[in-house]
Formats: structure tokens, sequence, C-alpha cells
């Protein structure tokens, strides 16, 4: 027979070549259970092979070498084989014992264990030298039975004699259930293991990010120190006249409004004041005469309404104005700080929504943009769906394309007050399956630096959504996140409030996690599907 090609190794502990393996569970797919063709155990669901690095060395050091197969008495049992029971004179390896017989078979003698119907059901396991430890030693009978009180394996007869009232089950019971645990246990390690290893990539990630960042950060330091002072002076001019603008226009209808109060104080003192000599006046008859003569009060400003916003007036615009290094010549051939200059609202505006009928008045119609996508994620249903494919969705080459991750961007901006709704379909307990995310337009695209990534920089906000639970990441700060898991999730954005906050969305709205702070640019919906057939789709609310 050929050599092992691509060794690999079941969780059972037996050796395949990596395509046969996969070939036999293949056919097995439709079943739901996956068996080892040797010892025929079952596993559900599909396990995770390893490459079996000792007998990979052993099979290339066989080939530089030219070695060939062992001689022809490699089937005889060497000191540490299991021999024969059957075999007579030089006896043969065993290649099964049989917990029934409590006997070991070389391949030749095992013939009637697989063809005969009377020997079938009995039950074969690699080689053991300890068959004799299955015999109860009180009464010499196989012992089927296991004693969960003095948690022992027993014989029928130990059942119903010294165990008699103790806790016992068949030993195929037991093992059933400990299989169970072990499987249990093993899941919690695989889960593990795979935690860990993503935490090690990001870590291997950060270096390169760090050195590709560094030496980066050293160009472009010069360029910007460079353009900067006289572009700032050319801009400073306008930003000032702007505010101050702003600001008289601000203060103008904080004076009317003043105006209009301490009216209202002086016309309320004066009424009171009548008021008052009325009701001291001692003749009966003429506080009788007089009363109906009172003039009516006008009509109130509503004073008691009005809420005064926190004083941070035009710290917006101080922000606006720090992030112009990082994109000073597009920010000030534009009007960005203008805007925000022109956003201030001296005045509270609307309270947040509470019901999702109040959200629903800021839903945002949002379309995935295709120059942006990663190449194996499909846009679908009008560009609003994305799915995550095993095959090269072949897109041209663009700059504002994701190369490293795989996520995309919408094609609208986000300002102001927006809402909008993304259903997810993803496996249960999948590692990193689907992010929900806002970003800065100016998010890196090219190559797989953590400044790409939605969950590891200070220019996105993003919620992991696994199936069973959440967790929210901010610049590779994780936090965990409690809540009912719904398929749809609710994003709504107040820009210039500084407020985002996601919701888990079922037959109620329940606040899974909101973020307080400063926005200084436009930004843009996003979505990271990283596991094979899962799904996000902004979902249509109008």
């Amino acid at each position: 027979e050929d050599l092992l090609k691509d060794p690999v190794t079941t969780v059972c502990g037996h050796s395949y070549c990596k395509s046969c393996i996969n070939t036999h569970w293949d056919d097995e797919e439709e079943r739901g259970s996956y068996s080892c063709p040797q010892c025929r155990q079952t596993f559900t669901p599909r396990p995770v092979l390893w490459k079996n690095t000792t007998l990979a060395a052993l099979l290339e050091e066989l080939k530089k070498t030219g070695l060939q197969a062992a001689p022809a008495d490699h089937c005889y049992a060497g000191p540490e084989d299991v021999a024969c029971d059957v075999c007579t004179g030089r006896k043969r390896k065993s290649i099964k014992s049989c917990l029934n017989c409590l006997a070991s078979y070389c391949e030749k003698h095992l013939q009637p264990h697989l063809q005969s119907a009377a020997l079938k059901n009995h039950k074969l396991v690699d080689p053991s030298e300890k068959l004799q430890e299955n015999i109860c030693s009180h009464h010499d009978k196989v012992m089927k039975m296991f004693c969960r009180t003095d948690q022992q394996c027993i014989c029928y007869l130990c059942s119903v004699e010294e165990h008699k009232d103790h806790d016992t089950v068949s030993a195929a019971a037991e093992r059933t259930e400990r299989q169970r645990e072990l499987r249990l246990r093993r899941q919690t390690i695989q889960q593990r293991v795979q935690d860990t290893e993503y935490d090690l990539t990001l870590l291997q990630q950060e270096e390169e990010a760090v050195n590709g960042s560094a030496d980066e950060a050293v160009e472009d330091s010069e360029e910007i120190f460079t353009v900067m002072i006289p572009l700032l002076e050319e801009r400073s001019s306008d930003v000032e006249q702007q505010i101050r603008s702003q600001q008289e226009t601000e203060l103008s209808r904080v004076r009317e409004l003043q105006e209009r109060l301490e009216q209202e104080i002086t016309e309320l003192k004066r009424k009171d004041h009548e008021l008052k000599q009325l009701s001291d006046t001692e003749d009966h008859n003429q506080l009788l005469h007089n009363y109906p003569s009172l003039s009516p009060l006008s009509g109130s400003t509503h004073s008691s309404s009005i809420r005064i916003r926190p004083l941070r007036d035009f710290e917006d615009v101080t922000a606006a104005v720090s992030q112009v290094r990082g994109r000073l010549q597009d920010i000030l051939s534009e009007t960005e700080i203008l805007q925000v200059v022109s956003q201030v609202d001296v005045l509270l505006r609307e309270p947040e929504p509470e019901t999702r009928a109040d959200f629903l008045k800021y839903s945002s119609e949002i379309t995935l943009d295709p120059n942006t996508a990663y190449r194996y994620l499909l846009l679908s249903e009008g560009n609003r769906k994305v799915t995550c494919m095993r095959e090269d969705q072949s897109y041209s080459a663009h700059p504002d394309r994701f190369t490293g991750w795989r996520q995309v961007l919408s094609r609208e901006s986000l300002t102001g007050r927006c809402y909008w709704e993304v259903e997810v379909e993803v496996e249960p307990g999948v590692i990193g399956a689907v992010h929900i995310a806002v970003t800065y337009k100016n998010i890196r695209r090219a190559g797989r630096s953590l400044q790409c990534q939605f969950v590891s920089n200070d220019k996105s906000w993003s919620l992991y959504c696994g199936g069973d639970s959440y967790c929210f990441y901010y610049n590779r700060i994780k936090t965990p996140v409690s809540g009912p898991v719904s398929s749809r999730v609710g994003v709504y954005l107040d820009h210039s409030a500084g407020v985002l906050s996601f919701y888990s969305v079922s037959d109620t709205m329940t606040l899974l996690h909101r973020v307080q702070t400063t926005f200084t640019q436009p930004l843009y919906a996003g979505v990271s599907v990283y596991w094979i057939g899962s799904t996000a789709e902004f979902c249509k609310l109008k």
C-alpha cells in the first residue's frame, strides 16, 4: 500500500490521509454524525482534524532514505505488542480485542467476529493486555455493571449482592454519560483553543501594525508639518468668523427669550400686587364689587419647559479642529468644520426615542458600497445583504476596497439622527461571526493592519453578534454585553449628541450597549462577516 499522504489524527487517536478521511466524512454528511473507520466511534459535530506532525516527519524521512516496508515478519508480535490468543507457535500481532470473549485476535483469527452473525454484536476494541481487568475477582464474571455509589465496575452478581442497595447502571450507560461529559469538556477546551489562537493572531497583527505604523508615521509627519501651518493660517480666519457669526445668532435667540421672560415676570408681579391690594380691602362690598373687573392673566411662555444644554456649546467645533492634523488638506478644502459650527444649538433638542415606533421616525435606508467589499463577500438584495462566500467574487481593484478583512461599508454617510436594523444569520457559538459597526470614512483599507479592522482602532465602534452572545469592541477593548439574543439588531445614532446605541429587536427593544462620545466626522455603517454562510442584511423599514 502507499504511504499516508498529509497524515491527520482524529479525536479518537487514529491517523488517516487527510483527503481519505474527509471523503469518508463527506459521505456521512447527510446522516449528521461522523465515525472513525477503524474504531467506529461516532462524533457530532464534525471533528476538527489535526495534522500528525510526528507521523508526517517520519513519512518524509522514509521518502528521503528510500526505505521500504518492514520485512514480512512485521506481522508477528514483538515484546511490546499484544499477541493473538488463538495463534499456535509463533503468535501474530493482535489487531482487535473482544470485550465479550476477553481475548485478542490477529487479522486472520478476527474474521469469525466480522463474518459470523452470532459474533458481530461483540464489542471490539484496540488490542489490550488488560482484558483480565474486566473480570470480577469475586465471581469470575465479566464486569458489565457500574456502581455509581462506590464508583467502580462490578459484575451482575455484585449488583444483587454487596451492591444491592447501591445506585447501579450498565457499564455502557455510564460510559455514554462519561463520554457526554468528556465531549462537553473537549468542546470547552477547543473553544478556549480557538479563542486563544484568535488572541494570538491579534497580537501578531499588532506587532506588524506597530512596525508599519511607526515607519509610516515618521514619513507622514514630515509632510504634515510642512503643510499644516500655512493651511491653518489660511483657514483660521474663516472658522473664527463663522464661529462669531453663529455665536451672535445663538445669543440673539437667547436674549430675545430673556426679554420675553422678563416682561412676563414684570406682568406677573404687577398682577400679584393688584390682587394683594384687592385681597387687603377691608370693605366686603368693595372687594366683591371690584373682583369681577380683574383683567385675566396673559398666556404663559411655558418657561418651565425650557431646558438648557450642558455647557459644551462649541466643543464640537474644537474637536473638529483638533482632527484636522490627520486629514488636513481634505477637511480644509471642504466645509466640515463650518458645518459643525452651524449645528450648534443652545436650546435642548427633542428627547431620545423610547419605543420602536419612535425610533422608526429616524429610519435610514442603507445600501452597501460594492467598491468597499472584501473579495469573498457577496452583495445581494439591492446591495442591502452581504454573505460570506468560499469563492472569490472577482471584484475589480479599487482604492476604497478592504483587501485584508471581510468588511464592507455603506454608500451613505450618517449625520444627524439615524436608525437602522440589521438581520443577522449565524451559527450559534461561532467565533467572530458578524460585527455590526459604524466607522469614519478614513479608516484604512489595504492590508491586514489592525488599523483596517473594525474592532481594533479608534475610528470604529463595533458590536459582535455570535449567534448566542454579544460583545462590544472599540480600539481593541472588548466589553461583554448582556441582553436577550435576537437575530435582529437595531442601531441608533445621534451624531451631534455623540450617542450610539445598539438594541436587541424582537417583540420589544432591549438596549444592549450605549456609547457617549464626540463624533468629529460623518460616520458610515459597516458590517464584517467572517464565517462562511453567515449573512447580514440591512432591513427595509419604510
